[in-house]
């Protein structure tokens, strides 16, 4: 198994956010976190990511503990955040940005040529300050993480606020990825999109996993799906 959490524990000050997580993903599969706006699933992503403190549990990396180490060790291991707010850097270029995110990354297929190839949009701007549109500035987001090679993305909420056209690109941009075999540990609020992207899921609420399995067997427990994901 790649990444795995152990009943992990998380806190926003006195406030418990994660209550004994626990998941799994496999290398190549594509796995969600599903439920409603603050049942834990972004704070999920940042907790593996060092960026909120684990304060019981394990996170687990290709069976080694990397449990609150810092976001750039995680970048140099392999694992790659794509936040729901982007945190692109507008005054450089979108040349620029793809080479900052190699540098911490890894040499692999994901070159900058090949990023340019495969989102003809940025290539277009590769000499231009990333002062994008939304929609662009999530496929910058995602290139980012791409271009350092990870044997893992994260990805938060990458369809949010995006207008609904915009946001079918950016999907589809997800399901070639995935269709190339990379890993993801997606969060979206869109559960019918997340299920369609997705080999199997986890439903999180108020901080606790409260259903798992494949795709198949989610959508057939028809009163966890209307209870926690509301379809």
């Amino acid at each position: 198994m790649l990444l795995e959490l152990r009943n992990v524990n998380a806190y926003y000050d006195k406030s418990h956010v994660l209550q004994n997580v626990s998941l799994q993903v496999d290398a190549g599969e594509v796995v969600a976190l599903l439920g409603r706006n603050g049942s834990g699933r972004s704070t999920t992503c940042k907790t593996i990511m060092g960026l909120v403190n684990a304060k019981t549990g394990q996170v687990l990396f290709k069976g080694k503990e990397i449990t609150n180490k810092t976001p750039f060790a995680l970048a140099q291991l392999g694992i790659a955040f794509v936040p729901e707010d982007r945190r692109i850097f507008p005054n450089l270029t979108v040349g620029e940005n793809l080479r900052l995110a190699a540098l911490a990354g890894r040499k692999g297929a994901w070159t900058e040529k090949r990023i340019y190839e495969y989102f003809a949009v940025l290539g277009e701007r590769k000499d231009k300050p990333a002062k994008l549109s939304g929609g662009e500035q999530q496929m910058l987001a995602i290139a980012r993480a791409l271009v350092a090679n990870p044997d893992i993305i994260l990805l938060d909420e990458p369809m949010e606020g995006l207008a609904p056209l915009i946001a079918r690109n950016v999907e589809e941009v997800v399901r070639a990825i995935r269709s190339e075999g990379n890993t993801i540990l997606l969060v979206e609020q869109n559960a019918h999109v997340a299920m369609s992207l997705s080999d199997r899921g986890y439903v999180l609420s108020n901080g606790r996993v409260v259903g798992q399995g494949s795709i198949a067997e989610l959508k057939a427990d028809e009163a966890m799906m209307h209870r926690y994901l509301a379809v």
